[in-house]
């Protein structure tokens, strides 16, 4: 019965945090991406809307929203690497679930090594959770 409720160990609690990180970070990534994706469509409203009001930029500027757009996509994949380095280091073996309390009731956290491409040496894992 103890087995069951190994999930519960306080010594996962980084391991935890890190996984609770990443999924905030993926979230975060994809709204992002999916924003970058309508960038077009941003766009084009703007210049509609300053049509409409026969509005003309001031001199000088430039619009900042697309380049605001790839800046804040490359700091959420930088921050995705670098929890996704954290949680191989704090996970205690690969290729195989371990059992973490994400607030559902048990959850599975885990790595699996992607086969590389040809001539790469280096290994790849890829973080998965179920919960």
């Amino acid at each position: 019965m103890a087995s069951n409720l190994d999930y519960l160990d306080p010594a996962l609690q980084p391991l935890v945090d890190k996984v609770e990180a990443y999924l905030v970070a993926k979230e975060d990534l994809r709204k992002l991406t999916l924003a970058e994706h309508n960038e077009a469509q941003h766009d084009a409203a703007v210049a509609q809307t300053a049509t409409e009001f026969e509005q003309r930029p001031p001199t000088g500027s430039f619009d900042q929203h697309r380049d605001e757009l790839h800046q804040q996509h490359q700091d959420a994949l930088e921050d995705l690497h670098r929890l996704e380095g954290e949680i191989l280091h704090l996970l205690p073996t690969r290729d195989e679930w371990v059992k973490v309390n994400l607030g559902y009731g048990p959850s599975r956290v885990g790595a699996w090594r992607v086969p590389n491409a040809e001539g790469s040496e280096e290994e790849h894992y890829e973080i998965r959770v179920v919960f």
